[in-house]
């Protein structure tokens, strides 16, 4: 036997839990506002209608180690609808309560008209049984007695014109039975990329490594059509670049039914709407965007030595174009400027883009905040903290984080959370919430990066104990996004929504300001001891170019997660 402690894992003595604890959100879901297909338990993709299954029967699990949280476990759909067929089996690691899907498909009639998704020219059905399955990898050895127990991996092997969608596990030598799944037609599939190692045994099994990752269409993104279908790949040859052999859904109904109307957003936002907390110690707040243009706000022109005041909705900033670097937003000249770089609570509020996301199947809601400034960071060398005077601070400050809600049942899947460059996906399984279902937001004190948690994150080297600090708490400083809200973009509801007029200003929302941050740096690793200053400034070499000087952030419209997916 190869080994992978490739027993099944609810019948090893050590377990005290024999059921993996599955996930439910902390209150029930509401009665949504009817309308269309959202929240009805079924998409229509074109040629084929599609289900989310989230019940599952476990057939094998691995573990690598004598802890039942750092193995693996799969799984086969269970209570799958009469007449819709599976792609393959899910897989999660035991570390969280079981929570997924995959989707179940039966093909539906389409009608045929100039405006229609007809289907292939000769008709082939949309689903086929594969010819065969190939044996990809198995933890048994041939031995005989050691068959009990053991993982087979199969990849379904497609008719001519389809593709395989996932891959089927056994606990026992023989082959699947070819009624288990069904293969796409290829027109009907879009590429999907492997993109969350989920089991490696690399280290343990060097002779022959497998691994198995979590997979997500490669063209995602308000405009992608790929359709996730919740199944898994696996290999032990595959190199990140290559080309995956089995593939994602596409969504070929250009009407995306599933997608919430205006009454079932206002409703998803009350429900799901998270309370974002501020540092206490935080003295750059946010505010609304009226309130920082009413307050004194400047929109200058290049080679114009005076700015011009903006009016409170925008409309006299220039709007279209690119960031040319041809105009800017500055703070108030007069005695207001000290009070608008301190923001408004009582006036701020998310502003709220919803879009397609994973082909129409889920719905992103996204949730900016607006500051007017941007304060500067707090290094951390050891345990030295050194507030520095001007590095990282910036005129205008957007921010933002996004919920990602099923259309098939309007159930919160996870939330994104922005962090300066980058950012990251949190599961809805490691959230915290209040109120019900409202999951909390934490904005990072002076630079306003969301995190799911309180504490403090290191940008830069945690093992050296070297970086920019992100101190996030709860405190009495606020924003409920469930009721201080405003939709200011949702473009496949057409006319429903009207965008404001400064979401279309794509320039920068602050001045660039050139300086020699540097200078302030070198006082820092001078003021350290000798053993620490290399590594002090091979660290500071890797920081982000926005901590070198003050530039302004452009608007949301311009970033690329506006049209494209979340960058992670």
């Amino acid at each position: 036997m190869f080994g992978c402690g490739c027993l099944h894992w609810r019948r090893l003595p050590d377990f005290s839990r024999l059921e993996p604890e599955s996930f439910s959100l902390p209150a029930p879901l509401p009665q949504w506002p009817q309308g269309q297909e959202f929240a009805t338990g079924k998409i229509n993709l074109g040629e084929i209608e599609v289900v989310e299954i989230i019940n599952f029967e476990f057939i094998w699990g691995c573990n690598l180690s004598q802890d039942r949280e750092k193995g693996v476990s799969f799984y086969k759909p269970v209570g799958v609808p009469d007449g819709f067929f599976s792609f393959g089996n899910y897989c999660q690691a035991n570390d969280k309560p079981l929570r997924g899907y995959v989707l179940v498909a039966r093909q539906v009639a389409t009608p045929r008209s100039e405006n229609s998704y007809n289907c292939n020219p000769n008709c082939s059905p949309a689903l086929l049984m594969p010819l065969d399955y190939t044996l990809v990898w198995s933890t048994d050895d041939g031995s005989e007695g050691n068959l009990d127990g053991c993982g087979y991996f199969w990849l379904p092997q497609p008719p001519e014109g389809y593709k395989a969608l996932g891959f089927v596990v056994t606990s026992k030598p023989g082959k699947p039975d070819l009624e288990e799944v069904r293969c796409v037609r290829a027109d009907l599939t879009d590429q999907c990329d492997a993109y969350r190692l989920t089991l490696d045994t690399s280290s343990r099994y060097s002779e022959l490594p497998f691994g198995v990752w979590k997979t997500r269409p490669h063209h995602r993104g308000m405009d992608g059509k790929g359709v996730s279908v919740g199944t898994f790949f696996c290999s032990s040859y595959w190199s990140y670049g290559e080309e995956l052999n089995i593939a994602c859904l596409k969504n070929l109904n250009p009407k995306l039914n599933a997608m919430p109307n205006l009454k079932q957003i206002h409703a998803l936002i009350r429900h799901y709407g998270p309370t974002v907390f501020f540092h206490p110690d935080e003295v750059y707040l946010p505010s609304s965007v009226a309130w920082f243009f009413k307050n004194g706000a400047l929109v200058y022109k290049r080679d114009d030595l005076v700015g011009e005041n903006i009016d409170a909705e925008g409309s006299n900033l220039p709007g279209g174009g690119t960031n040319d670097g041809e105009y800017w937003i500055d703070l108030p000249r007069d005695n207001r400027k000290e009070r608008v770089i301190h923001g408004n609570l009582e006036s701020a509020k998310l502003y709220i883009h919803v879009k397609p996301a994973l082909g129409g199947t889920f719905t992103d809601i996204v949730m900016w905040v607006f500051c007017p400034f941007n304060g500067p960071v707090t290094l951390k060398v050891g345990v030295m903290n050194i507030a520095l005077s001007k590095i990282g601070q910036h005129v205008g400050d957007w921010e933002h984080f996004t919920l990602r809600v099923s259309n098939f049942t309007g159930e919160l899947l996870s939330v994104y959370f922005s962090q300066h460059s980058g950012g990251e996906w949190v599961d809805a399984t490691d959230l915290e919430f209040i109120e019900g279902n409202k999951p909390i937001v934490y904005s990072s004190k002076s630079g306003h990066a969301s995190f799911a948690h309180p504490g403090n994150y290191m940008q830069g080297s945690s093992k050296l104990g070297i970086g920019v600090r992100n101190d996030a708490a709860r405190s009495e400083y606020y924003v409920d996004s469930s009721n201080q809200y405003e939709i200011v973009a949702a473009k496949y509801l057409g006319d429903e929504v009207s965008e404001p007029c400064w979401l279309h200003y794509m320039r920068e929302w602050g001045p660039t300001i050139v300086y020699d941050s540097r200078i302030e740096l070198d006082k820092v690793i001078n003021y350290l001891p000798l053993t620490l200053r290399y590594s002090v400034e091979s660290v500071f070499d890797k920081f982000p170019l926005e901590l070198y000087g003050e530039e302004g952030p452009t608007g949301p419209k311009e970033k690329n997660n506006w049209v494209g997916d979340e960058r992670c």
